[in-house]
């Protein structure tokens, strides 16, 4: 098999899964409980997740460890299971996966804001508790790193950085809203900005997700692409902006109308499409044949 980058490289239009944390509530996860921790108390639950994933077509799977650093899993009391935790969510993704595909391992943002932006942590600390975890995810098995949900440059390059030490492909991703000034993360980073920083740290893909429905990334894609010309870009598009109805947060955009929308995220300039919040295999199945039916054309 082919590795990740020189398929996306040769053009190819890759899928990729959907949503985890909903997944996990679906499954019985509670409120306020860590979900890195389901990779040792419900290693069947997680692997059956990236398996369901894959059954509906995705050809890459990203690992339940998006809050797997240091300093995230210390407010449970889990500072000293980082390790542990990040290999068995790439192992339980890599045995789903098999040989057939691709394991991301997830890294999300800290919680923290750095010194620099009014926070109370410093760079280094950022670079150290990134850099342990993507390790851990590459002992575990995974292809390459997907930083993700981002919305400081700092922080961003830091991991980044700290990904780059495993020798694996780096994927980073930021969330944008769209607002008065455009689309913005909430650090009031740019499209254009996320996209040049991010590839000048040494991101092998970039990209965005969470936060929009389809219709936004496609709009976010176009900036991205026309402010960094010659490297992939993946998107994982939520399935819709979340409204609450009768005191629950429900996703709106259905398997048939996010899978309408794929060429034109594909003209944009996507080349690894999957989804966020609120969308299951359901939603997968139908992006994955809407790209298959793209490429034939």
């Amino acid at each position: 098999m082919k590795g990740l980058l020189e398929r996306v490289g040769d053009g190819e239009i890759l899928v990729s899964d959907g949503a985890m944390g909903t997944f996990l509530h679906a499954k019985g996860m509670g409120v306020g409980e860590c979900p890195e921790s389901w990779c040792i108390s419900y290693p069947e639950v997680v692997e059956g997740i990236a398996a369901a994933y894959i059954t509906a077509g995705a050809q890459m799977v990203e690992t339940n460890s998006f809050g797997g650093s240091s300093l995230k899993l210390n407010a449970y009391g889990l500072r000293d299971k980082v390790g542990e935790l990040n290999r068995a969510a790439a192992a339980l993704a890599r045995k789903a996966m098999g040989s057939n595909g691709y394991v991301a391992g997830s890294i999300g943002p800290t919680g923290h804001i750095a010194q620099e932006e009014g926070g109370e942590i410093v760079l280094a600390d950022f670079y150290e508790a990134f850099k342990e975890q993507a390790a851990a995810l590459a002992e575990g098995g995974a292809d390459a790193i997907c930083i993700e949900t981002m919305s400081s440059v700092l922080e961003a390059v830091q991991a980044i950085r700290a990904a780059k030490q495993t020798g694996l492909p780096v994927i980073c991703t930021f969330t944008f809203e769209l607002g008065r000034r455009g689309f913005r993360t909430m650090m009031g980073v740019s499209p254009e900005q996320a996209a040049k920083e991010a590839t000048a740290a040494g991101a092998d893909i970039i990209g965005t997700n969470c936060g929009n429905g389809i219709a936004g990334m496609i709009e976010v894609v176009k900036l991205m692409r026309a402010a960094v010309t010659n490297i992939p870009i993946l998107v994982h598009a939520n399935a819709g902006v979340p409204v609450v109805e009768d005191g629950k947060t429900i996703f709106k955009e259905t398997p048939e109308y996010m899978a309408s929308r794929i060429d034109e995220l594909i003209d944009a300039g996507a080349r690894i499409v999957g989804g966020c919040c609120g969308t299951g295999p359901e939603h997968i199945a139908a992006i994955a044949n809407a790209v298959r039916a793209a490429q034939q054309v």
